[in-house]
């Protein structure tokens, strides 16, 4: 199979190059060059060079082409562009959702030759074809006669610390078609023992913690670079006390706890007055006013208009369905009732503009089914 597998420098998209080679495909390596490391370069060094040469000794070992793509155009039109539009709404943004469903399984389908059958990247997530839910369906005695194909689910991989699948929660049919995430089975221990079987030149690479589209520079000084500082007041939600000065609502989200510069706390952030550059802060461990227990959401997308939000036939129960409000494993059972998202127990940092991502247990069992995702309002 003709493949081409997006790379990034890190352990993840290495490994699942190697596990290709080793299958026999016939493999292109693409690694995505954005403008936003050369704009920002004076925070730091070049992070690109660093990645892009791991990249290069990988390719040379194993004898796979190396193609470097530049896409500073469509990184900034698709996610730079939301994100500073977002943050200044003072919303939550979520670049990474954007980045995938826009770019890595978007724009960059449109780049490449269409020969390439798959294209690869190092997610932590799986694609199951309908046809194997077709018979978990028919176990249900539940009609497979509407199944149209092709058709695909995503679903969670073994690892629920590393699982990406909130990030890729936005993918479409024709985009999940063409994805391909061979490491998607393996939990991170396992990878890294494969880094090491393989001897990769990056196998005691740190995992990445940063933004897609920002490399290594900080989320911070991005916004700092495009929307500047405005200093306003931080006000005790309780008592409306004026506890200090903060440099700009836009550089603060929904529960957040560190980074105040606060005495007498712990403080979080619990609401933002945009107006009036106004963030509000509640004291204590576990203020309530940290917590929701329901939420409204607007943008629903379905991964699979077969099976949509909530009523996934199976037969199952709204009280089956899930929701994550951000990536991580914490999963929490929910009903949805029209837009309204009701929470089954209280749940901490819930904030506008980031992604709702819904789930459902796969009746065949071997982790959960993403079943699609909607904006936080």
């Amino acid at each position: 199979m003709k493949i081409a597998v997006l790379t990034s420098g890190g352990v993840d998209s290495s490994v699942a190059l190697r596990l290709l080679k080793d299958e026999g495909h016939d493999l292109t390596a693409f690694y995505l060059k954005i403008w936003l490391e050369d704009e920002l370069s004076y925070l730091g060094e070049c992070p690109w060079e660093e990645d892009l040469e791991y990249v290069r000794q990988i390719c040379d070992e194993i004898d796979v082409p190396l193609e470097v793509i530049s896409m500073q155009k469509e990184y900034w039109n698709q996610v730079a562009e939301y994100t500073i539009a977002e943050a200044k709404a003072g919303r939550t943004p979520n670049p990474d959702v954007l980045c995938n469903q826009q770019i890595k399984f978007g724009q960059f389908y449109e780049r490449i030759d269409a020969s390439f059958e798959k294209v690869a990247t190092g997610h932590y997530a799986q694609i199951a074809s309908l046809e194997l839910g077709a018979r978990s369906l028919e176990q249900e005695n539940t009609s497979s006669s509407q199944l149209i194909a092709p058709s695909y689910l995503l679903k969670m991989a073994p690892d629920p610390v590393k699982d990406q699948t909130y990030f890729l929660a936005r993918m479409s049919q024709q985009q999940l078609a063409r994805a391909m995430f061979p490491i998607g089975k393996y939990t991170k221990e396992e990878v890294r023992q494969l880094a090491e079987q393989y001897d990769l030149p990056n196998k005691n690479r740190k995992d990445s913690q940063g933004i897609c589209f920002l490399g290594k520079i900080p989320f911070r000084e991005f916004l700092k670079h495009h929307l500047d500082e405005m200093p306003g007041d931080f006000v005790d939600v309780e008592s409306g006390k004026v506890l200090g000065q903060h440099l700009g609502f836009w550089f603060y989200t929904i529960g957040q706890r560190q980074g105040l510069g606060l005495s007498g706390g712990p403080w979080f952030v619990v609401k933002k007055e945009v107006k009036q550059n106004i963030v509000y802060l509640a004291n204590g461990y576990e203020p309530d006013e940290v917590y929701k227990t329901q939420f409204h959401i607007a943008e629903i997308h379905h991964i699979n208009d077969q099976f949509p939000i909530p009523n996934f036939q199976f037969p199952m129960t709204n009280s089956q369905l899930k929701v994550k409000i951000r990536h991580g494993a914490a999963m929490h059972d929910c009903q949805l009732e029209g837009n309204r998202v009701i929470l089954k127990n209280p749940v901490h940092g819930v904030a506008a503009g980031q992604f709702a991502v819904f789930y459902v247990p796969d009746p065949a069992g071997g982790g959960d089914l993403c079943l699609g995702s909607a904006v936080i309002v």
